[in-house]
């Protein structure tokens, strides 16, 4: 009898926060042929629960890493919600190729991520988000800032990151993360699956030892596929599309994430079918193509809209249709319409009882084109397109060239973004996320290429912009490009304050603020449902104790440059272009503050957005504004 060979296994002791950062340090992805760092840094906040685990591995990384693990710098930043949106803008600035590990103490600091959380999930975006949790061994229950549930013992804060979480894990036992790491890196790098990745960290756990296997310390690959489209599912895909008379395609985040643009643009060439865009998708295919009719839905240009109404194939590529894509189920309004989705993920492909396309955009678009040869849309519907097309071409020249009239004393806000447009370069990044700016911004916007537009609008959170300039900014250091940051005065004060982690790390951004005293968005919004702005005002009390005496007096220019940014105060849209002109040739960050008008004009409404108004109510302007929602209520449908 032979005996069995005998197998033995090297190991190495490590605490678990230490065992952690050396297997993300070794972490790679490829795409392509190009391999690149996963988790090339860590951004964090310490305190108790991640100081002594985390922070003493990250530490001892820097100061004396371990034979095969890698550098994992570490950035200090001011707010654990910034950082995960930091941390978003990175990735999606590196095609969710690469992203950063966030690390927080525990209680409000781990939970401080959780909108950041739910921010990546909803985009679809990898972050991975390591929130200290309450001891395993519950020796000193409870502690300083825990939760305490007479049900469960086991439940804790961290409990919240489950639903926003694509893969949520607590590591209760060191030996858990040898198992666990790699079930997270794979979600990180699916484009199907991603989100935010979370790791729940007891504070004991972090700075427990064990003998972990050197092989888990392996540098690891993760290639990144492109799925190709199935045969017959590309057959019904081509059969639906040659079909029919007005096809539009709808172009969305994943045509950037997958760097199709330029697939897009051959089949568009090849087919002569018009693109639209979403707010994810703004700039897949540039706006000066033949075939770039602008945004879709809610807060898109008349001639996408009006090309949307009477399309009927309309073919997704890498898009969620959220409800700003379908203007709430009304902008698809044929009778018949039928869709073609093509999209990494099947969740995605299956909606609005689609042919699916099941596949990687930039290969199933390659595929479509090559099934298509030969075919091409009319000259009659391609003409008509173009015709749309350069008609909102002239609104928007319009909206955005400086009033010349006497009673307009301060500029519209599409007026400086119409500066902005002319002013940035084709590589250089345009950043926004929530209020009326997006939607001005995907209406008149003109995208020269798939990197300038980025704009957060699947959570639309506001807060989102300066830090997210910040990880924008990391993904290209040494670029020339400009980075630039675009918040109202609302947003601003939420959260500026990482323009002190600007500072700290001599980032070159240009973060430009529209002081319009208030929720110019939500004015607007509160106007047309019939509650007449009330509420959306920075207003001090009046007489009568309603906010609406005098605007408070924030000087938001006075508080950027306390964080040690260079300031500019522009009064006109000509001291914004030579104020931008100056901060783009400045070696470092930039805040430019301009006050503009707060009821616009802005972009004609070309399409609706369901928001339930008081179905009874005795104030006139809510029953007028019901009489309206009502007529949108009746152009909803299903898309069966």
């Amino acid at each position: 009898m032979t005996e069995a060979p005998q197998h033995s296994q090297a190991t190495v002791r490590l605490t678990v926060a230490q065992a952690l950062v050396r297997f993300l340090s070794v972490q790679y992805t490829e795409r392509d042929g190009v391999r690149q760092r996963l988790i090339p840094g860590a951004f964090g906040i310490f305190g108790h629960g991640n100081v002594a685990g985390v922070g003493q591995a990250l530490l001892q990384n820097a100061l004396d890493p371990a034979d095969g693990e890698e550098s994992l710098p570490y950035y200090l930043v001011r707010n654990e919600q910034a950082m995960v949106h930091s941390a978003v803008g990175f990735s999606r600035a590196r095609s969710r190729l690469q992203t950063y590990a966030c690390t927080a103490s525990i209680g409000p600091g781990s939970t401080n991520m959780v909108t950041g959380a739910a921010l990546a999930t909803i985009n679809r975006v990898p972050v991975l988000l390591l929130p200290s949790d309450i001891f395993a061994t519950r020796r000193p229950d409870p502690v300083l800032q825990q939760l305490e549930d007479p049900g469960s013992p086991e439940v804790s804060v961290n409990d919240a990151f489950r639903p926003v979480s694509r893969f949520w894990d607590r590591i209760t036992r060191p030996e858990q993360l040898i198992a666990s790491l790699p079930q997270a890196m794979r979600v990180l790098t699916d484009p199907a699956e991603t989100g935010a990745v979370t790791l729940c960290l007891p504070q004991d756990v972090q700075a427990e030892a064990h003998d972990f296997p050197v092989g888990l310390f392996r540098e690891r690959t993760w290639h990144v596929g492109r799925p190709v489209p199935e045969p017959a599912a590309l057959e019904r895909a081509v059969a639906a599309i040659r079909s029919a008379q007005r096809p539009l395609l709808v172009a969305g985040g994943g045509v950037k994430y997958s760097e199709a643009s330029q697939a897009l643009i051959d089949f568009a060439d090849a087919t002569g079918i018009p693109v639209a865009d979403t707010q994810a998708g703004k700039g897949a295919i540039p706006a000066d193509h033949p075939c770039a009719v602008g945004g879709v839905g809610s807060t898109g240009s008349a001639a996408a809209n009006a090309l949307a109404a009477e399309a009927d194939v309309v073919i997704g590529v890498g898009t969620r249709y959220s409800d700003f894509t379908t203007a709430s189920h009304t902008a698809f309004a044929r009778e018949g319409v039928r869709f073609v989705n093509l999209n990494v993920a099947s969740f995605d492909a299956a909606k609005h009882s689609a042919e699916m396309l099941v596949a990687d955009a930039r290969e199933g678009l390659t595929a479509l084109t090559g099934a298509l040869s030969g075919h091409r849309v009319s000259e009659e519907y391609a003409a008509e397109a173009h015709k749309l097309t350069q008609e909102w071409a002239r609104t928007t020249a319009e909206l955005t060239r400086p009033a010349a009239s006497p009673e307009r004393q301060l500029p519209a806000q599409v007026e400086v973004f119409g500066a902005l447009n002319e002013l940035m370069g084709a590589e250089d990044v345009v950043i926004n996320a929530a209020g009326s700016m997006p939607g001005d911004l995907q209406a008149l916007w003109r995208a020269a290429g798939p990197d300038q537009y980025h704009v957060e609008y699947g959570y639309s959170c506001m807060g989102y912009e300066i830090p997210a300039a910040i990880g924008v900014r990391l993904a290209r250091p040494e670029s020339e490009r400009q980075v630039v940051a675009i918040v109202g005065d609302g947003t601003y004060q939420m959260m500026p304050t990482e323009l002190a982690t600007i500072v700290a790390e001599g980032l070159k951004v240009i973060v430009v603020v529209l002081q319009n005293h208030g929720f110019a968005s939500i004015g607007a919004l509160s106007e047309s449902v019939g509650s007449q702005r009330f509420g959306t005002a920075y207003r001090m009390r009046d007489d009568s104790g309603q906010l609406a005496g005098e605007y408070v007096g924030v000087d938001l220019a006075a508080n950027a440059a306390s964080f040690g940014v260079r300031t500019v105060t522009a009064s006109s849209v000509d001291d914004f272009r030579e104020a931008y002109q100056q901060a783009a040739a400045a070696p470092d960050a930039t805040v430019i503050v301009i006050e503009t008008d707060p009821v616009g004009p802005n972009p004609p409404a070309t399409n609706g957005w369901d928001v339930p108004v008081a179905e009874v109510a005795r104030l006139e302007s809510t029953q007028r504004a019901y009489e309206e929602y009502a007529r949108l209520r009746a152009r909803q449908r299903h898309y069966l």
